[in-house]
């Protein structure tokens, strides 16, 4: 999954998009700014040209979809669900000054939350601090008879639970982690000891995702997972989960679409990771109809030990123009596997299954809103993506709405040549997201592990997340600059947008995603870790050649990119060893490359990059409010209809959706 982090994107592959956005002069794209945050608008392009029956099928899975909302929140950290339902009794019920700093410091701290799916940043994983005192908040509580228990309370302002998720081992993975995942008593080794002595891949061959599913605790010294399902944990969630989901398969388009809803609501009634994979395998192999949905618990970077998925879930209309422009990637998936400059014995030999589509979004919940992502490929079982294949997909409209959010100016400041700038300014869009498109169907697609070797999570550990975005990173900046785009009719000047995507990911891996972490911090988040591994090693290895040169200017540090070609040269030796890595699940060798590479930060760097980044008032994260869906009935009580409404603000949303999910 490809995140929108100082991203460029795709415009000319966008046209469709545009054309299909009416009155495109007249939306407003931005909501509204605070913190490091901006809080967009997206429209749902070819939304009426649906059936009735597909509208309803669109409007009951985005509802399964909110019904789980409350899961993320409580996987994130324990005390989270008690802090907001608290805080919004406040913003509700209060009746006092509003006018203060005291009490937009507080709506900035709640939308914080709100943003995050928690008290923890979505992206840098440190806990919020709030601009507000205790005993503020303590007259806020008074004051509208709102109860909050004291460690919930305490922990607002104190220096407990400061990380969600921390990957530095020093500080116990588990132990220096807030995220929900493990009971307080469970340590790294306890989880290693249980997945390999108590509980084990029955069939190694098609290994189930353990742990996927489950919060591992310990009762009376014993190991426990406790199964997310019907009769388990988010027993009330999921039981709406189900509810929406056997509304949404009465409309399913067909009869494979339906087959895959059965098998996710009987996976969510019994918590069989077997039927995840039966699911998993349908949904894949389901590529006929207009709509298709993300749902479950999928993604595993919140977990420090790589087991546990977040609760996910993504609602798409296919954008069937667009769609057929990005076949030509999936079409030619083999001759980029046979191309790659991976060793032959870790490369596919009959890469199945890759389906590329562009979609528009309809509705996000859980680890995908309001922070989304731009690029998607699934499923994760590297099994299922050698036997059945992989579905990958670009929102389209997510895109279209961050282009037409407006600017922030950023390039002229950290770009460090007009032929920088005018590469970027030309070709930074088109390059940006076909590069996502690489990222995805080619790179989460490409390559296989070892016959015997384990899978990324029990091999690599902590470090799989980041060497995987990094291998499926490299493989689109090896091709992004090769002719066969140009020949297969994806790009209008190979050349060019190499050098525009490789100015870009330089700029952005050592310099300017700096301006996302605090000073003194080490880099955590695994995309993160992902550029600047890259970018980094890149420059190191580099070094005789001067292929990127650190050239100072008026006070200003700049990473110049001398040679091109052999930068994509030195981009496919990483390629070929992060591969290589994974195939062999060499851990002390991936583990080498995120700590020396991937992690720390240069200190007088990003305190001058900082201070550049002052004069800038755009934030540097952006999300969005979600379209809301409207059932229209007629006097009998029937369904004629489902009508898109924008919410009146960010605030309103997320208030309406406590009160109903």
């Amino acid at each position: 999954m490809k995140k929108p982090y100082l991203y460029s994107f795709l415009f000319l592959f966008l046209i469709s998009c545009i054309e299909n956005i009416e009155n495109k002069t007249e939306f407003n794209y931005f909501s509204e700014q605070f913190s490091d945050i901006k809080i967009l608008r997206y429209q749902i392009p070819g939304f009426d040209e649906l059936s009735l029956s597909q509208k309803k099928l669109v409007y009951y899975l985005t509802q399964a979809g909110l019904a789980g909302r409350d899961i993320m929140y409580d996987q994130n950290y324990r005390h989270n669900i008690a802090i907001r339902t608290a805080l919004e009794n406040v913003y509700e019920n209060y009746d006092g000054d509003k006018s203060s700093e005291n009490w937009k410091s507080f709506e900035v701290y709640l939308k914080r939350i709100w943003f995050s799916n928690g008290i923890h940043h979505h992206y840098s994983n440190d806990k919020h601090r709030p601009e507000f005192s205790l005993d503020y908040l303590e007259k806020l509580l008074n004051e509208t008879d709102t109860k909050l228990n004291k460690e919930a309370f305490d922990v607002i302002f104190n220096k407990e639970d400061g990380k969600k998720v921390n990957l530095d081992q020093s500080k116990g993975l588990i132990k220096g982690s807030a995220v929900n995942f493990y009971g307080p008593n469970v340590t790294a080794k306890d989880v290693d000891f249980y997945y390999s002595k108590v509980k084990k891949v029955p069939n190694p061959k098609k290994p189930i995702s353990l742990g996927l599913n489950s919060k591992l605790v310990k009762e009376n010294g014993k190991l426990v997972e406790k199964v997310w399902k019907i009769g388990g944990m988010y027993n009330d969630e999921i039981k709406n989960i189900i509810y929406w989901l056997s509304k949404a398969s009465e409309h399913a388009e067909n009869i494979k679409q339906k087959e895959g809803l059965e098998l996710l609501i009987k996976y969510y009634e019994t918590g069989d990771l077997n039927i995840w994979d039966e699911y998993n395998v349908v949904w894949v192999e389901t590529t006929e109809g207009d709509v298709d949905y993300i749902n479950g618990f999928i993604e595993v970077y919140n977990d420090p030990k790589g087991y546990r998925g977040s609760y996910e879930s993504v609602v798409q209309i296919k954008d069937f123009n667009m769609s057929k422009k990005m076949d030509a990637v999936s079409n030619n998936a083999q001759w980029f596997e046979d191309n790659s400059p991976i060793l032959r014995e870790h490369k596919k030999k009959n890469v199945k299954g890759i389906s590329y589509n562009t979609v528009n979004v309809a509705g996000e919940a859980g680890d995908a809103s309001p922070s989304t992502p731009i690029g998607i490929n699934l499923p994760n079982a590297n099994w299922i993506r050698v036997e059945h294949g992989s579905k990958s997909i670009s929102l389209g409209n997510i895109l279209y709405a961050y282009g037409n959010a407006g600017s922030s100016g950023r390039l002229s400041e950290f770009a460090f040549s007009e032929k920088e700038i005018e590469l970027e300014k030309k070709y930074g869009e088109d390059a940006g997201n076909l590069h996502t498109a690489l990222h995805e169907v080619i790179g989460h697609a490409s390559g296989q592990i070892n016959d015997g070797i384990g899978t990324p999570k029990e091999t690599l550990k902590s470090y799989a997340s980041a060497l995987e975005e990094a291998r499926a990173d490299l493989v689109g900046l090896y091709y992004i600059s090769d002719i066969k785009l140009e020949e297969i009719g994806i790009s209008p000047n190979s050349n060019e947008m190499g050098r525009a995507s490789y100015d870009g990911y330089i700029r952005n891996g050592l310099i300017t995603q700096l301006i996302r972490i605090k000073l003194g911090n080490d880099i955590e988040e695994s995309h993160m870790r992902n550029r600047q591994l890259v970018a980094a090693w890149a420059y190191e290895k580099g070094k005789n050649n001067n292929v990127i040169e650190k050239v100072k200017r008026d006070n200003k540090t700049f990473f110049v990119i001398n040679d091109y070609e052999k930068l994509r040269t030195l981009f496919g030796e990483l390629l070929r060893e992060i591969q290589r890595i994974k195939s062999e699940g060499d851990y002390e060798a991936g583990k080498n490359l995120i700590e020396n590479y991937g992690v720390k930060v240069n200190q007088e760097l990003h305190e001058e990059v900082l201070e550049r980044n002052k004069k800038f008032t755009s934030a540097p994260y952006s999300g969005f409010i979600n379209p809301e869906l409207k059932l229209i009935k007629n006097e009998e009580g029937e369904i004629i209809d489902v009508e898109v409404i924008q919410p009146v603000s960010f605030a309103s949303q997320m208030i309406n959706y406590s009160k109903n999910y």
